[in-house]
């Protein structure tokens, strides 16, 4: 268990890195999301749309940073999460998501944890970058 006590501004958290996204995971992610752009599926489609190729959904790392913190706490410890989109991911791409602890908190009696968290490829080049707090005890 995590206490608030023990945690310090400027900590890390457990990073995760996984494996190469493959073409089966974005036919995957496709049906579950309902997200059926031939972008994320037909090269041609993805050229034809100015793209140098196929791109995974953006949501997909973002679930990526979703499972790094409910990993580091229980899920109905998380209290939000939002990221904005800076970089494409393709296929092939190994991501790597990690997190710095950016502030603390308490508020209305509960005690707060601000995290920055980032969701890169294998190459160090942001994909994405956002925020997230959770709360402790």
């Amino acid at each position: 268990m995590i206490l608030f006590e023990d945690i310090k501004v400027g900590d890390a958290i457990p990073s995760i890195t996984k494996p190469a996204i493959s073409h089966l995971q974005l036919a995957l992610y496709a049906g579950a999301g309902a997200d059926h752009n031939p972008i994320h599926l037909d090269e041609e489609a993805a050229k034809a749309g100015g793209l140098p190729g196929i791109i995974a959904h953006g949501m997909l790392p973002l679930g990526f940073l979703g499972q790094l913190l409910t990993l580091w706490v229980p899920q109905r410890q998380v209290r939000s999460l939002s990221a904005r989109f800076v970089g494409m991911a393709f296929p092939g791409d190994v991501i790597t998501c990690s997190g710095k602890i950016a502030g603390k908190r308490e508020e209305a009696g509960d005690k707060l944890v601000d995290v920055e968290i980032a969701a890169q490829n294998q190459k160090g080049e942001n994909l994405q970058l956002g925020k997230a707090t959770v709360a402790l005890t």
